[in-house]
């Protein structure tokens, strides 16, 4: 059996051009476009397109300050540090990468799969933390594309959750504290103020049941323990283009209370695995000034997007699907947030404990 991996990612465009962020911007929003009520397709494509026109000048100023996203380089040597692991392994199986709103996009990888003869397909979003947008559209987005394929039937399985795996909570705590150490900032002074910034989501997406929110809170109070903090705070990076209502507190809300509180503030982009205009727009630029404009230094964690563990954290949640072992013997359970049979995580049947 040929078996093919495929990493799944949201996708930035690599370049500042005006009608690729365009596209991008519009493909997005057509993909969300449930959140708002439309009569039919094509108004939803209207609106998706007036949303995107309306974003597009913050936006192009973001990859215009940054030359670019990196993300599509890093997607690509983590896909690569992952096929040398599992070759390693002895697992003969092709590892792809594929975007939801960027190139290569997931319906022409799904393609370029059945092209290639492969009857298996593993999908592993690089989300560390299942959300609705995110993870689960991507692997419905693959799913879908696959389907369309007239005479192409896989095997096709998922893997949502996985910010549980040891090996990740200890390569994030510990690119915390080198950064920390580098810095010469010491996160135990009680005028350092430690935040955790995760990508925001729609609160309706919270209360149709998805756990997103409790996963950053417990996420964070893991690694608040792993690192000995008694004190942190946590704030969403929204991106309200709807009028609707999106996760709280936000970042920059949390940063500026904290001018009277505290000499420097540390941040850590806990919900990314690459580099992108969310790190290095919204945090390192403007998050930077708000923080600034109320007494505080800023310093950014670096997200961990080329440490070596990660390919070996990735191979490992991938080898029940090479070798044709049970799933639930490295304790990957049927998902709950995803409930499609082969749909696998380690958040299912567990309600995480927070502070």
């Amino acid at each position: 059996m040929e078996t093919g991996i495929v990493l799944l990612n949201f996708g930035e465009p690599a370049t500042p051009d005006r009608e690729t962020v365009l596209e991008y911007l519009t493909r997005i929003f057509f993909d969300n476009a449930d959140l708002e009520a439309a009569d039919s397709e094509e108004a939803a494509r209207e609106r998706s397109r007036e949303l995107a026109e309306r974003r597009l000048p913050s936006i192009m100023e973001e990859y215009e300050e940054i030359g670019g996203s990196p993300l599509q380089d890093q997607a690509v040597a983590q896909a690569d540090a992952l096929a040398e692991r599992l070759d390693s392994r002895g697992h003969d199986v092709t590892v792809r990468h594929a975007m939801q709103f960027t190139e290569p996009l997931i319906p022409e990888v799904a393609a370029d799969l059945a092209a290639d003869g492969v009857d298996e397909i593993v999908a592993l979003p690089i989300y560390p933390l299942c959300g609705p947008s995110t993870t689960v559209s991507s692997i419905d987005a693959l799913e879908s594309a696959i389907d369309e394929l007239d005479g192409y039937d896989p095997e096709f399985a998922s893997v949502t959750g996985w910010h549980r795996v040891p090996a990740y909570n200890r390569l994030r705590a510990d690119g915390i504290a080198a950064y920390a150490e580098e810095t010469g900032v010491d996160l135990h002074d009680p005028d350092t103020a430690f935040v955790f910034s995760a990508h925001g989501t729609p609160t309706k997406y919270l209360e149709a049941g998805s756990r997103y929110d409790e996963y950053v809170e417990e996420h964070a109070a893991t690694m608040a323990r792993l690192l000995d903090l008694e004190d942190y705070h946590i704030g969403y990076q929204n991106h309200a283009n709807r009028g609707i209502e999106w996760t709280d507190p936000e970042t920059e809300d949390v940063v500026e209370e904290l001018g009277d509180e505290a000499d420097r503030v540390v941040v850590e982009p806990m919900s990314f695995m690459h580099e992108q205009s969310e790190t290095l727009a919204e945090l390192d630029v403007d998050l930077a000034e708000d923080a600034a404009d109320v007494g505080l230094d800023l310093y950014r964690v670096p997200v961990p997007h080329d440490d070596p563990r990660f390919a070996d954290l990735l191979a490992d949640l991938l080898e029940p699907f090479c070798a044709g072992f049970d799933p639930a013997y490295y304790q990957l359970r049927q998902c709950e947030c995803r409930a499609e049979p082969g749909t696998y995580c380690l958040n299912a049947g567990v309600r995480p404990e927070t502070r």
